[in-house]
């Protein structure tokens, strides 16, 4: 015999509502289906485009100019936080606004900031008058640049080199570049995948 429950009225359980293709038995419409498709691709790609702009980018490395560190090709990705909370330091590897109008974005390291005195002799980077180690520049990519005088890097401003210095357009020929045209920080390469790891 079925036992009847006890409950009141007003604790009974509500019946829940199906959807209308479900009391209807029948699939969503084909133009709905559609619809809901394209939204989905519109909100991912502008997802994308937001992450892009705001967070993280990635750069093909357009020439050898930081060999050792990263070779010809390589995709990097670009750290777009960072310098929203700091300016760059020495020692950065940096996506920079290109002063050859047209040409792709460069990737150099910084070398020096705003207020350091810069001296190159012989190929050595000095900084207020001290030698920098400058372990990631391999001696046999290191030329025998030197400039003509000591450089004083205005404040606001980077000097950028690259880590192969025998075959790199950089500072040493357009001169300093102001942080303001500085994407972000290059910080892992994710292709090659023999490649693949953080920058230093």
């Amino acid at each position: 015999m079925p036992v009847e429950s006890t409950a009141p009225p007003d604790q009974q359980p509500l019946p829940q509502a199906e959807p209308d293709s479900a009391r209807s038995g029948q699939p969503l419409p084909l133009w709905r289906r559609i619809l809901e498709v394209v939204a989905m691709v519109v909100a991912a790609f502008a997802l994308a485009m937001l992450i892009q702009a705001f967070v993280v980018k990635p750069y093909e490395v357009p020439t050898g100019s930081m060999l050792p560190t990263i070779q010809l090709g390589d995709l990097v990705l670009c750290d777009r936080i960072t310098f929203h909370f700091r300016e760059p330091r020495v020692g950065d590897i940096v996506v920079l606004d290109n002063p050859t109008q047209g040409d792709p974005p460069l990737v150099k390291r910084v070398v020096a900031v705003g207020g350091q005195t810069l001296d190159i002799r012989n190929g050595w980077v000095y900084l207020d008058g001290e030698r920098q180690p400058e372990t990631y520049v391999e001696d046999s990519r290191r030329d025998a640049y030197s400039l003509p005088f000591p450089v004083t890097i205005p404040v606001g401003e980077v000097w950028v080199m690259g880590d192969n210095r025998a075959d790199s357009a950089d500072s040493r020929y357009f001169g300093t570049r102001k942080v303001s045209t500085v994407f972000g920080r290059a910080f892992f390469v994710y292709w090659p995948i023999p490649r693949f790891g953080s920058l230093h």
